[in-house]
């Protein structure tokens, strides 16, 4: 069966979910920026939670543009929550004191609350890109 026109260009090509993804991910950046200078205390700490979260799952579509959704919420979950558990261990604690970048992408100090939130953030960026084209090829 051939493809019609329609059906090609109802569905995004790798580059435009790409694209896509890079401003979700500078706009999530802005969110969370945005609520920590908006905000302070445990609204600013656990909302940063929720968005990392956010932002490994959109990067996890950076670099695979047709992730399914669900798929994609497991890897940044368990990711969130490797860099938390790893914070146990003290190398996050002393990276962090070397780089501030270390401090931003490993934080320092184990919170059990975290956890929540990353699932929180996962849940989030699940329901966001379930409802978003697949960019998988259209059937006939």
């Amino acid at each position: 069966m051939r493809e019609t026109p329609a059906a090609r260009t109802s569905v995004p090509g790798a580059a435009v979910i790409r694209a896509a993804a890079v401003a979700a991910a500078l706009l999530t950046v802005a969110a969370g920026l945005g609520v920590r200078s908006a905000a302070g205390g445990d609204v600013a700490k656990y909302a940063g939670d929720a968005l990392y979260t956010v932002l490994i799952h959109i990067l996890v579509v950076v670099l695979v543009p047709r992730v399914r959704p669900p798929t994609a919420a497991a890897v940044a979950l368990a990711f969130s929550w490797a860099v938390e558990l790893a914070q146990l261990t003290g190398v996050p604690a002393e990276l962090s004191r070397q780089s501030t970048v270390a401090r931003l992408v490993l934080g320092s100090t184990f919170n059990a609350p975290d956890l929540f939130w990353y699932a929180v953030g996962g849940a989030l960026a699940w329901a966001v890109h379930r409802r978003l084209p697949s960019g998988r090829p259209a059937r006939a």
